[in-house]
């Protein structure tokens, strides 16, 4: 769709909302705990090979997106569910009087949307439309749509050259149009209250969308690192989660996710494993700066690490932000730039030496890079090859086998596909590792803020 056609439709459901409409931090340590619903999806998956073949499919469009996100014009407590999307969940409450609305719990994306109004609309999304949880600013006394004139409409056009009043007639209310890796969504921004049991947060930003494509969940919830993302909004001086292990359904079983607000000492949590931030590589106006970026010194198969140049593990100092490793809830499988997929491949094989390695038109089926031939063995009782990712400080993420190999049947051949992806076309453009959320399962991880650093231990995560 064309900028200018896409802006005037904005213009056109901002004319139609607001004319259907009728709408006019604390310093000490707070907690806060909220209850949460899971997201269904249209279509339970019957086949496990194509649930994984989209998995892999979505994880490499997202990892486009977030290593080209300009490249197109465009203590809280809650429980975490899993989904057959390869996402995970979170609820909050919005308005007065408060609607639940759920979320997908997104680290690699700063802005808050829900669906909104009863003329929201989702095309190719793999969302049952009468379970999609509507926000209806009609129906709260504290919505407020955000006119051109407000400052936090230029925080949104900051973002994306499709959102704010630029380029067209936006009298009244300030549109935008955010881009992800699965499509996108449209429509004005909101001044609302976000309401926990323990406090009222009122002003907070937030999008009203009207139209969305291939939007696997109700909402996203931007956990990014710029000021529209919900941890910048609520002061919070860290967040902290753990992720239960997918199964990639619709499952009613879930874990925590932890807010913490107001004054935080330095004092590491017990247990954990830190490994600093990086300052961002990137200058104010580039899309890169919400991303955490952390330094990746090492990867180790087995005992040996992997020779991987040097240009990859460390970003360049430029508005490109190119290399680098990023941690993002919202990817399911983590992805690498070729040549260090190709480096790490090439290890694991070498220790897999008992195990043939499937054919390239084996793989093509399965939309996996790297899967061995197992047939006639239990997935449980083959010794793997230990992978590690070892950060600066010394912080080592050794993975359980479940967290990158998993077993896949195609026709009369058992075989176990890792799940790391990668692509060809990828290019050497953006961050050169995305750490996705099937790396991250069984861990406790915590995103310190204030003390810029990310920290994680191994542990079964809570299932409630």
């Amino acid at each position: 769709m064309a900028a200018s056609s896409l802006l005037s439709l904005m213009f056109l459901i901002s004319t139609l909302l607001l004319a259907s409409s009728s709408l006019s931090v604390a310093t000490n340590p707070t907690t806060f705990t909220i209850p949460l619903s899971p997201i269904f999806t249209k279509h339970q998956p019957s086949d496990p090979i194509k649930t994984l073949n989209s998995l892999a499919s979505s994880s490499l469009t997202r990892a486009h997106q977030l290593k080209r996100p300009k490249s197109k014009p465009p203590l809280t407590k809650t429980k975490v569910f899993s989904h057959s999307y390869g996402g995970y969940s979170i609820s909050l409450n919005f308005g007065t009087p408060p609607q639940t609305i759920s979320f997908l719990l997104d680290t690699g994306s700063s802005p808050v949307w829900f669906p909104c109004t009863s003329q929201y609309f989702c095309t190719d999304c793999d969302i049952d439309p009468s379970k999609i949880p509507l926000f209806i600013p009609k129906l709260s006394s504290s919505s407020k749509f955000i006119d051109c004139q407000n400052p936090n409409c230029a925080v949104i056009s900051s973002i994306n050259s499709l959102s704010g009043c630029q380029g067209c007639n936006c009298s009244q209310a300030c549109p935008y149009s955010f881009l992800y890796g699965l499509g996108s969504t449209l429509g004005l921004l909101l001044s609302e209250t976000l309401d926990f049991p323990e406090k009222l947060f009122t002003n907070f930003l937030v999008g009203c969308s009207i139209f969305s494509t291939q939007q696997p969940s109700a909402g996203t919830a931007g956990f990014g690192r710029t000021p529209e993302s919900l941890p910048s909004q609520l002061g919070l001086t860290k967040f902290s989660y753990c992720l239960i292990s997918q199964r990639f359904d619709d499952t009613s079983e879930s874990s925590d996710l932890t807010l913490y607000r107001g004054s935080s000492s330095d004092a590491k949590t017990p247990g954990l494993s830190y490994t600093p931030f990086r300052k961002n590589p990137v200058s104010n106006d580039s899309a890169f700066r919400e991303y955490y970026y952390v330094d990746l010194l090492k990867i180790i198969v087995g005992s040996k690490p992997v020779n991987i140049p040097y240009k990859y593990l460390v970003p360049e100092n430029n508005a490109n932000g190119n290399g680098g490793t990023i941690v993002d809830s919202g990817t399911t499988f983590t992805t690498m730039e070729k040549p260090i997929f190709d480096a790490v491949a090439t290890a694991l094989e070498a220790e897999m030496g008992n195990f043939s390695r499937a054919s390239a038109n084996v793989v093509a089926s399965t939309l996996f890079n790297l899967c061995f031939h197992i047939t006639g063995l239990k997935f449980e009782k083959i010794k793997f090859p230990e992978l590690t990712f070892e950060f600066k400080g010394g912080a080592k993420l050794e993975l359980p086998v479940g967290n990158y190999f998993v077993p896949v049947d195609v026709g009369n051949s058992s075989l176990v596909c890792l799940t790391i992806v990668t692509d060809s076309t990828f290019g050497s453009v953006g961050p050169a590792i995305i750490l996705g959320n099937t790396q991250q399962q069984n861990f406790y991880v915590e995103f310190d803020l204030k003390n810029d650093r990310f920290g994680f231990r191994r542990q079964t995560c809570n299932i409630k």
